[in-house]
């Protein structure tokens, strides 16, 4: 296990936050994941890191199967019309590679830079999520309430947003 994780389950565990965690192959879409259904209980979730033209970011954290409406989510937002961050914003602002993104990641520094992160309702209906824990070798699960408390802890209100 490399240092960013070390440091990751210490500060889940820091914060009183009970996780599993469980390794695999290297993950990069949706549909690799997809896999991994029966063996690993929860939501799945995928993670956007956007900007609009302004260059403001926001993260989004969504159940793995929500279509994201970009147009529909910048207009309720306030900001300019969405592109995915560039792989060199994400290690600046996340500290993490593309094929990694995680709401795990806002524990990193650059994360201040963000504008929001979002998180989609059709998450809060379940008790338990799962997310890459700063890469995508493995899969941490976490009880959504502590997701939420997560993301709060490091700085952000997470607006929970119907997506689709």
């Amino acid at each position: 296990m490399d240092l960013a994780r070390t440091k990751l389950f210490a500060y889940l565990e820091a914060l009183g936050i009970a996780s599993e965690t469980v390794e695999h192959e290297a993950m990069f879409t949706v549909e690799q994941s997809k896999a991994l259904r029966g063996t690993i209980s929860g939501a799945h979730t995928k993670n956007l890191f956007l900007r609009d033209k302004e260059n403001r970011l926001v993260l989004v954290v969504a159940k793995e199967d929500t279509k994201v409406d970009f147009k529909g989510l910048s207009k309720r937002l306030g900001l300019g019309r969405f592109s995915f961050g560039k792989p060199a914003q994400m290690k600046a602002v996340l500290g993490i590679e593309p094929g990694s993104v995680t709401a795990l990641a806002l524990m990193h520094e650059g994360s201040t830079a963000l504008t929001a992160v979002v998180v989609d309702e059709a998450l809060i209906a379940f008790a338990e999520v799962n997310c890459h824990p700063l890469d995508n070798r493995a899969t941490t699960r976490l009880a959504t309430s502590d997701l939420l408390r997560f993301i709060r802890a490091c700085g952000h209100e997470p607006e929970i947003l119907p997506l689709a």
